[in-house]
């Protein structure tokens, strides 16, 4: 009888994450579309920067899901978002000069500022453009800023998306 329960319970243990991330999937459709138009171009996330593809493939994901978790919750409903990114510039820079053992390591300092370069359109339920437009967007006092989630190697791009993000969704809901 013991056997029984244990088994019961391991076997709910292992279906409970499966059921929870059912219904995740579940939930509304994403509203928001993020293109990034020939990323190993971008003045950053390029294959150099990182490595590999795949290293620069991480750095857009987190980017995108970030943009993509945001904006939903921002958008009035019916409205969608659709940006499309043409070139990214992450807060700080290598600096190779310092010897070999820093070639990889990226250094923050307030003259390497981030920059985001994009294209955005806001539309409608009936397909309609409510705002679209091009945005060039810096934060040159970004290492003043306050900041919850310190480990975020991210935290500054994250930072001007969620000020632009509140400032396009406040545009589209008037």
């Amino acid at each position: 009888m013991k056997t029984v329960t244990r088994l019961i319970v391991v076997l709910l243990g292992l279906v409970a994450p499966l059921a929870l991330s059912a219904r995740d999937t579940a939930k509304a459709p994403v509203r928001t579309e993020v293109i990034f138009d020939h990323p190993e171009k971008f003045t950053d996330v390029k294959d150099g920067d990182f490595g590999t593809d795949k290293g620069r493939d991480a750095i857009l994901e987190q980017i995108r899901d970030f943009l993509v978790e945001r904006a939903d919750k921002a958008l009035p409903a019916g409205q969608k978002l659709m940006v499309t990114f043409t070139d990214i510039d992450l807060a700080g820079d290598f600096e190779p000069w310092r010897g070999p053992q820093f070639s990889d390591v990226r250094i923050v300092k307030s003259i390497y500022a981030p920059r985001l370069s994009f294209t955005y359109k806001v539309t409608d339920a009936a397909g309609k453009i409510v705002k679209e437009g091009k945005e060039d967007l810096r934060d040159l006092a970004f290492d003043m800023r306050l900041t919850m989630d310190r480990q975020d190697p991210l935290r500054y791009e994250k930072d001007i998306l969620k000020d632009w993000i509140r400032e396009v969704t406040r545009v589209a809901k008037s």
